[in-house]
């Protein structure tokens, strides 16, 4: 018997659709459940043929027994090694050479010095920075936010170089990107699962949470296309089978905004219903294609 496991915090709605619709494929050999951890011993496997991770990136200890996992035959979505050394500045450094259109981005030292550290170990970095070419490049209004993490926590939305450096001495010791603002007509949030199935969804992050998948905008047919290749393309790069990009179309060019999310939210109650029922059927019918695929599981 194979096993599908998804591996959740506290959303409910996605994990408990996922496994029941899995499991009501009735696929001879087959079956999907949460995960269950109850030892985490050095190269002993997992028992899953695939795992869906939705919450490893809060919890470290979950992180590295799903590398154990991994390394012992289990298909992680997505890679855990590569998942543990991405960051959003790095993408946007590999969306330059590839020719996706990005925001101008610079990123900056954190404001406090990180733990254990002292002066003596800044010797390489000048101080001041350059702030006066940094501002020139990326311009206001302008966006600050971590180079890691999403949720939307700690970002801020700087109109001057006073108010830049108001809020930067709110940030401690994160390391923080400062981002051009894409002022875009309309705005898309397009899940790409397997690296092959993708689903464009209109998107307004100016409105309250729970609205933000109302939009009164639709792509066409020419654009729709446009939107789907650029999709494909960065998650081929970046290597993930479970991810959203973001993309703000400005003057009709589509720039990627944020496009690494690989745990990205899929709750009925704010992608809607339509939505959640794309990203159940198309991720079970996913995660049995590569457990069929997975004999070392």
């Amino acid at each position: 018997m194979k096993k599908i496991g998804i591996l959740h915090g506290k959303e409910r709605s996605f994990p408990n659709a996922f496994v029941e619709r899995v499991n009501s494929k009735n696929m001879e050999g087959i079956v999907a459940e949460p995960v269950k951890i109850d030892k985490a011993l050095q190269g002993q496997p997992s028992g899953y043929a695939v795992i869906i991770d939705r919450i490893s990136q809060d919890v470290p200890f979950y992180r590295t027994w799903l590398k154990n996992a991994a390394l012992t035959g289990t298909a992680v979505i997505n890679n855990p090694f590569w998942w543990s050394a991405d960051d959003k500045y790095f993408n946007n450094c590999l969306m330059t050479q590839i020719g996706v259109p990005v925001p101008k981005t610079a990123i900056l030292p954190s404001n406090e010095m990180p733990d254990d550290t002292s002066p003596d170990s800044f010797a390489n970095l000048s101080y001041p920075l350059d702030w006066h070419s940094i501002f020139e490049e990326v311009g206001f209004p302008a966006y600050m936010k971590p180079f890691a993490g999403g949720g939307w926590k700690n970002v801020y939305k700087l109109n001057s170089m006073e108010e830049f450096y108001e809020k930067h001495n709110e940030t401690g010791q994160l390391v923080m990107l400062l981002q051009e603002e894409i002022l875009f007509e309309e705005y898309y949030r397009c899940y790409c699962i397997g690296g092959k199935h993708v689903r464009i969804m209109p998107y307004e992050p100016r409105n309250p949470h729970h609205l933000r998948y109302k939009a009164d905008f639709a792509p066409s047919e020419e654009k729709l296309e446009e939107m789907t290749d650029i999709v494909l393309k960065i998650n081929k790069y970046l290597g993930y089978d479970f991810n959203t990009v973001e993309l703000a179309l400005r003057n009709g060019v589509p720039y990627a905004i944020d496009f690494c999310n690989p745990a990205p939210d899929a709750d009925i109650a704010s992608v809607g219903e339509e939505n959640f029922e794309w990203v159940v059927e198309t991720a079970a019918n996913f995660a049995i294609e590569k457990a069929l695929a997975n004999n070392g599981g």
